[in-house]
This record gives structure tokens, C-alpha cells and sequence, in this order.
């Protein structure tokens, strides 16, 4: 995942890490899902999956990604939701019982989520989805932006009024092109 910039927001929900894992590169579409050993260790570096955990199969976590960015968009667009792309999130979210926990590491209380089948993709799939639930439902659902650089499609959180764009990337790039056409003109 060398070629992987984190936006703003993505440590902080893992459903909008989910939905910025396709994203536009250089030379066409990057998908950090695109096999299921890549989709292993992708959920495996945000502790949602046990190493021994072999995946067979990443449509139902692509599934759910396309699910939840329809979702946010729908929020941003302020237009209903695909009713599919609902039933996707809350079918993902109600696979395997589970319940809010805490756990108090040095750094003080986190809520974690302990399922009845730790470690497997539906318990990942619950939690992403929980996750996506959650940023909708609370005051983060406000903070989710779009980037406005030609040709990205990221989703990140809004984190400071003046943010326009989901990395200092993307923001170079439409700087450099606003430099080019002044200049060019």
C-alpha cells in the first residue's frame, strides 16, 4: 500500500477508509480490494480481520463499499438513498450479533465491538458498516466532503473550514493547473 495517501478522516472511520480504497491513480482506477489477499491485509491493518483468516471471496466487501459511498453521496447530494445500497448496509450490519464494549488502553477509553465471530469478515463487514451508520447518524455526517480535484474521487472529513480537497496532492494538482492555464492564456 506504498501508493496509499490517507485522507483526512480515514483513521478516525473505517467506513470512509472502505469507500477510499478505489480510488483514481495515475494510470487508472487503484482498488486496495482487487483480490481477496488484498483485501485481507487491508483489513488486517485496521484489526478487523485475525491473521489466520483466509478470505475466499471480496464481493460482499466490495459490495458493502459501493453500498456506503452511495450513502454518503446521497447525504452530500441531499437525495434518498438507493434503497439497495440501505439494505446492503443494514443487512452487513445485523450479520452477526454483537455488542458496544470499552477498552481502556494508557491513552484512556475507546469503544470496540465484540461480535460472536471475532476475526471473521462478517464481523468486519458488521463493524464497517456499524461505522458507516454512525457517520451518518452523528454530527460527522456534516464534515463529509468530496475532494473537488479534477479526476479524484475521495471522500474525506472536512476538517477545517477552507479544505477543498482530500489531500496536499490533489491540492498541488489544481494549483499547478490553475498556474498552467494563467499562464498559458
Amino acid at each position: 500500500m506504498s501508493d496509499w495517501i490517507t485522507v483526512p478522516g480515514e483513521t478516525a472511520s473505517v467506513a470512509l477508509a472502505l469507500v477510499n480504497s478505489l480510488h483514481a491513480g495515475p494510470n487508472g482506477d487503484i482498488d486496495h480490494l482487487a483480490s481477496p489477499e488484498a483485501a485481507a491485509s487491508w483489513l488486517r491493518s485496521r484489526g478487523l480481520l485475525q491473521s489466520d483468516t483466509v478470505l475466499r471471496e471480496v464481493s460482499s466487501l466490495a459490495q458493502l463499499r459501493a453500498a456506503v459511498r452511495e450513502l454518503f453521496l446521497a447525504f452530500l447530494e441531499e437525495r434518498d438513498a438507493d434503497p439497495a445500497a440501505v439494505d446492503t448496509v443494514n443487512e452487513a450490519a445485523a450479520a452477526t450479533p454483537g455488542a458496544s464494549s470499552v477498552a481502556w488502553p494508557p491513552t484512556g477509553p475507546v469503544r470496540t465491538w465484540s461480535t460472536i465471530r471475532p476475526g471473521t469478515l462478517a464481523e468486519a463487514l458488521a463493524a464497517i458498516a456499524g461505522d458507516a451508520i454512525d457517520v451518518l447518524c452523528t454530527e460527522r455526517a456534516a464534515t463529509i466532503r468530496v475532494c473537488e480535484a479534477h479526476g479524484c474521487v475521495r471522500v474525506f472529513f472536512r476538517e477545517h473550514a477552507r479544505r477543498r480537497w482530500c489531500s496536499t496532492t490533489c491540492g498541488d494538482r489544481v494549483r499547478a493547473a490553475r498556474h498552467y492555464r494563467s499562464s498559458h492564456s
